[in-house]
C-alpha cells in the first residue's frame, strides 16, 4: 500500500530531477488516482513537503511546488554554505575513512555515466545528491536530510531563474572535493566547496539587491512640466505618424505558450 512517505518521496526525487517546475499545481485527487491511494495520505505527504519548504497552498490555488523570490533564493545558498563548509571543518584534518570514500567515489562514477548518457533527469538528481550523500558520508544523518531539503530548493531555483552553470563543471568540482578529502587536505576541500556553491549561484539570473520602492518612487516623481520638457511643435504629430507606420509594418505577433505548471502528473513522477 502507497504511504504518504512514498509519495513525498517521489515528489522529492521528481523536483531534484528538475520534472516538476516550480508553480506545478499538485492536485489532491490526480495524486490519489497515481499512487492509487485516498486523498487523506496525499493530504500527509504534502503536508509533510510544506513543513520541509517544498510545496505549499492557497484557498486559491491548491497545493503547488514552491517558487522561491530572490530574496529567498540568496537564504537558500547562504544556508548551504553554512550547512556544508560546516560539517567539511568538524573533520579537521582528518581523512574520511575508506568506506565514505568509496560510497562518495561510487556516486562520482554515477554521476559520469548519467552525463555520458542521455537521461538529463537522473544526471540532474545525481548531481544534486551528491551534496546529500557527502553529508551522510561525514556522519550527520540530521544534516544530511536537511541538505536534501536545501537541494531540492536550490533545484527549483535554478529552474525558476534559468541557471547558466554546465554540469560537467559540477561534476568536476564534485571530483576535485573528493580527492582533497581523500588526501586528507580539509581546508582545500573547503574553499572548493565554497567556490563550487558561488559558481552554481554565481549563473543564477538574479538582479542585484534594489531599492525595494524603486519602481514607485519612479512612478511618483514629479512630472516634468518645464518649457524644456515639452516636445517641439509638430513633433508629437511627427512621432505619431511615425509610429503608426511601424507598426503596420509589423506582423501580428504570436501569442507565447502557456505557461501553466499544471501539467499532468503522471507524466512528471
Amino acid at each position: 500500500m502507497t504511504t504518504a512517505t512514498d509519495i513525498s518521496n517521489r515528489i522529492m526525487e521528481a523536483v531534484m530531477a528538475q520534472k516538476l517546475a516550480p508553480g506545478s499545481r499538485l492536485g489532491e485527487q490526480q495524486l490519489a488516482m497515481l499512487f492509487d491511494c485516498s486523498r487523506t495520505i496525499v493530504r500527509e505527504a504534502l503536508t509533510r513537503l510544506s513543513t520541509r519548504g517544498i510545496v505549499t497552498v492557497s484557498a486559491r490555488r491548491g497545493w503547488y511546488v514552491v517558487e522561491p523570490s530572490e530574496h529567498e533564493a540568496r537564504e537558500a545558498f547562504e544556508a548551504r554554505r553554512v550547512i556544508e563548509l560546516g560539517l567539511l571543518h568538524q573533520l579537521k584534518d582528518k581523512a574520511l575513512d575508506k568506506a565514505a570514500l568509496r560510497q562518495l567515489k561510487h556516486h562520482l562514477q554515477r554521476e559520469k555515466a548519467a552525463l555520458a548518457g542521455t537521461d538529463v533527469g537522473l544526471s540532474t538528481y545525481l548531481l544534486g545528491d551528491f551534496h546529500v550523500c557527502l553529508a551522510e558520508c561525514l556522519g550527520n544523518a540530521l544534516l544530511a536530510d536537511t541538505m536534501r531539503d536545501f537541494t531540492a530548493r536550490t533545484t527549483l531555483i535554478a529552474m525558476l531563474y534559468q541557471s547558466s552553470h554546465d554540469a560537467a563543471q559540477s561534476c568536476d568540482d564534485h571530483v576535485r572535493i573528493v580527492e582533497a578529502l581523500e588526501a586528507g587536505d580539509i581546508a582545500r576541500a573547503e574553499a572548493l566547496m565554497a567556490e563550487h556553491i558561488g559558481t552554481v549561484q554565481a549563473a543564477l539570473r538574479l538582479q542585484a539587491s534594489t531599492d525595494p520602492l524603486a519602481g514607485l518612487r519612479d512612478a511618483l516623481a514629479p512630472v516634468a512640466t518645464t518649457a524644456s520638457a515639452q516636445p517641439a511643435p509638430g513633433a508629437a504629430k511627427a512621432a505619431s505618424a511615425k509610429a503608426v507606420r511601424r507598426t503596420r509594418s509589423k506582423s501580428p505577433s504570436t501569442p507565447s505558450p502557456s505557461d501553466d505548471g499544471s501539467a499532468y502528473l503522471g507524466a512528471l513522477l
